[in-house]
């Protein structure tokens, strides 16, 4: 900082060190929004949920969560994140984690729909898969309550994906070997309606045939193809969800298939195996494997950075989240989040 002039009035030295002020106050600002976001990572050994810096991979806490959590989401404004307890298809419990203060928030009781299991945030609420009810819901966080859910009649549906305008869902049922496809349209009143009848939503389900044990899975960034892995015969189906049905099969020979996770330009198809710590690498257009990858012993959730220059990988059991680089394709460090990690997901604060 320069040195005042003898000259200069009382006038001008406030507004001098006005101006320095706001200077060095709105740099620090930029800096800490900046660093914001966060990596957030469950541990089904501790049952907590860390959050970690993602320019330091410092564990900044860990929050307590219920006794079996798998899968963790973060809200649109990065403050809440939602945490599925889901003990093998019979607890009910969605833990919601205040981020900005650190600690636990409330606990949502699904019942009657239990197992929650797959997370997602769409259109401002959280929507869950139930796998020990055959179902799906939506959890309210402006009401506090779970305003809507539709069955599957499939065993065991595990993830979900709901699209942009809440108007397409996909889930995998992994014991039934099936993908369910559900679009919502509108049906106008019939002639025999009330005259202030509004359109109702009928929900039509089409169930698509994959492999038995598909269970991760992802949609390309266009839209147009869902890819699942199962982890009985280690094949990759590929779903055409405008033609709602399989049209493409590959040997893929990934047995134990755990999750699936696209990069965020849909080239590469990222694929982990829970019983072995191979993670497989396909190239989408070719339909071929680009590389392997030894990380561990066993590997579950797959995280793409927003960035699009890192993977994140939990090797459930080998205690830590790998770190992969995307353009070598090489692992280039490990997080210690706790025991059993898991689920993995993205908070960014705006």
């Amino acid at each position: 900082m320069k040195k005042f002039s003898r000259h200069m009035s009382g006038l001008q030295i406030f507004a001098f060190v006005l101006l320095n002020f706001l200077f060095f106050t709105t740099s620090n600002c930029s800096a800490q929004s900046s660093s914001r976001s966060s990596l957030l990572a469950l541990s089904k050994t501790d049952h907590t949920l860390a959050i970690v810096d993602p320019k330091t991979f410092k564990v900044l806490a860990k929050v307590p969560v219920g006794q079996d959590p798998h899968e963790v989401i973060a809200s649109a404004d990065g403050k809440t994140a939602y945490v599925s307890i889901y003990g093998g298809g019979t607890l009910h419990e969605i833990n919601i984690i205040d981020l900005v203060a650190q600690k636990l928030l409330i606990n949502v009781d699904t019942r009657p729909l239990l197992g929650p299991h797959g997370l997602t945030f769409v259109n401002g609420k959280a929507w869950f898969t139930a796998e020990g009810s055959k179902s799906f819901g939506c959890y309210d966080p402006g009401t506090g309550k779970i305003d809507w859910s539709m069955g599957t009649g499939q065993d065991r549906t595990h993830m979900i994906y709901v699209g942009p305008e809440g108007k397409r869902i996909y889930t995998t049922n992994v014991s039934s070997g099936t993908v369910s496809i559900f679009v919502d349209t509108l049906i106008q009143p019939g002639r025999m309606a009330p005259p202030n009848a509004k359109p109702r939503e009928d929900w039509t389900q089409t169930i698509v045939p994959v492999g038995r044990g598909s269970e991760g899975f992802d949609v390309t960034p266009d839209g147009n193809e869902l890819w699942t892995a199962a982890s009985e015969d280690g094949s990759i189906y590929i779903v055409d969800l405008n033609a709602r049905k399989m049209t493409s099969k590959i040997d893929a020979k990934v047995t134990g298939a755990n999750r699936l996770k696209f990069t965020l330009d849909g080239k590469l198809a990222f694929i982990t195996r829970l019983g072995s710590g191979d993670l497989s690498v396909y190239d989408v257009q070719s339909h071929t494997e680009k590389k392997k990858l030894t990380i561990g012993h066993g590997a579950a959730g797959i995280l793409m950075d927003p960035n699009g220059s890192r993977v994140f990988v939990a090797c459930t059991p080998d205690n830590y989240v790998a770190i992969i680089d995307l353009k070598t394709l090489e692992v280039i460090g490990h997080i210690d989040v706790g025991g059993g990690p898991d689920g993995l997901a993205w908070a960014a604060l705006p």
